[in-house]
């Protein structure tokens, strides 16, 4: 039995415009052996969640695969197997995930959060209507990069800014930020770069992320071609607005793929993202290379290629700080879920305070 014989031709093409393809009709055969229902999850609320099936969005509770581990709960993004029938009716498991946008939680216990699965493409939307923060973009961008997506950062509200040499530089700005990765302006309002963005995303799982404010709502009911989201002014002191989307809702668009809008995220730590980072900074990875010790901390080690080129003015101070600051992070939440990494960084710690006090007694020595 093929994989397409396992379900009606009228159910594959009924799943067929949110993503299903004969991968994932492989992967379900064992499940529709067993009479249940593939699905993908379009809403997640409260221990239930909305999926959507050939007989339409059903409504079913996660308790059955609800772990300790919060990465292992069902998301938004999900394709699941389902019960057939049953009130309530259950998701049974949900199929392995491609892709997984995962971002650590502000908890004490330093545990991830996984905002959405099976992603292709991911929007990073910041606003022009306020100042352009590039370290929260690189943040973004190095979660992006970590999920497997391919990232995309969308400059909202380009209306605001219509001198043509401004906004240039303010792309420019962001595409140094941002190595490898398409930035496009866009405004829901005259339509601008609206095309080109509906061509990105036309194919496969896109993720809407950034801030409250940064006018995310907005530009999905400009791609879904409908008010599909509710819209609040935001404030004219400081750019920002109030949460308009409380829930991580799958959408599908009209010219082809699928949409997950997300709340806008005040937080958003690194949850093992090391290549992530690494390819936010691929200038600073590619300079690391011919630095002259392979562990150098591009702090004030001689022979470092990174410090040599920032004094060279090829590289901005603000990258490489901004390059310090995720790498310290992404290592200390490492090392706090992870006993290995967690002595390796201590001993790490160790080494290079020695190395400080060494220096510091030798150029003590030197002064005398």
């Amino acid at each position: 039995m093929t994989s397409r014989s396992a379900l009606s031709a009228s159910a594959f093409s009924a799943l067929a415009p949110y993503g299903w393809d004969e991968a994932w009709a492989d992967t379900f055969a064992p499940y529709a052996t067993e009479g249940l229902l593939p699905g993908r999850v379009v809403r997640v609320d409260r221990g239930q969640c909305d999926v959507v099936t050939a007989d339409g969005v059903l409504r079913a509770d996660t308790a059955f695969v609800t772990p300790h581990d919060p990465l292992r709960v069902v998301c938004t993004g999900d394709w699941v197997a389902v019960e057939p029938g049953g009130n309530p009716r259950y998701v049974r498991t949900y199929l392995p995930r491609r892709t997984a946008f995962v971002r650590s939680t502000s908890s004490k216990r330093s545990e991830g959060q996984i905002l959405a699965a099976n992603v292709d493409h991911a929007i990073v939307a910041v606003s022009l209507a306020a100042e352009l923060d590039l370290g929260r973009i690189e943040r973004f961008l190095a979660l992006a990069w970590e999920s497997g997506a391919q990232p995309l950062v969308v400059l909202t509200k380009a209306d605001l800014v219509p001198d043509p040499v401004t906004r240039a530089h303010l792309v420019q700005d962001v595409e140094l930020s941002a190595p490898g990765v398409t930035v496009l302006p866009v405004s829901a309002v005259d339509g601008d770069g609206l095309d080109v963005l509906r061509a990105a995303v036309g194919d496969g799982t896109t993720v809407l992320l950034g801030q409250s404010g940064a006018g995310k709502s907005t530009l999905v009911n400009a791609l879904v071609g409908a008010d599909v989201m509710d819209v609040q002014a935001i404030r004219d002191v400081d750019g920002k607005g109030r949460h308009t989307t409380t829930t991580r809702n799958l959408l599908v668009l009209p010219g082809g793929g699928v949409l997950i809008d997300t709340p806008g995220l005040r937080g958003v730590g690194l949850w093992d993202a090391e290549s992530g980072v690494g390819q936010v900074f691929a200038e600073i990875e590619e300079l690391a290379q011919r630095c002259r010790f392979h562990d150098c901390a591009h702090g004030a080690e001689p022979g470092c290629a990174v410090l040599a080129a920032v004094d060279a003015g090829e590289l901005q101070v603000r990258r490489l700080e901004s390059y310090r600051k995720l790498v310290r992070e992404n290592q200390w939440i490492v090392a706090k879920t992870d006993a290995r990494a967690r002595a390796e960084l201590r001993r790490d710690w160790k080494r290079k305070g020695a190395e400080g006090r060494a220096a510091m007694e030798l150029k003590r020595g030197r002064r005398m």
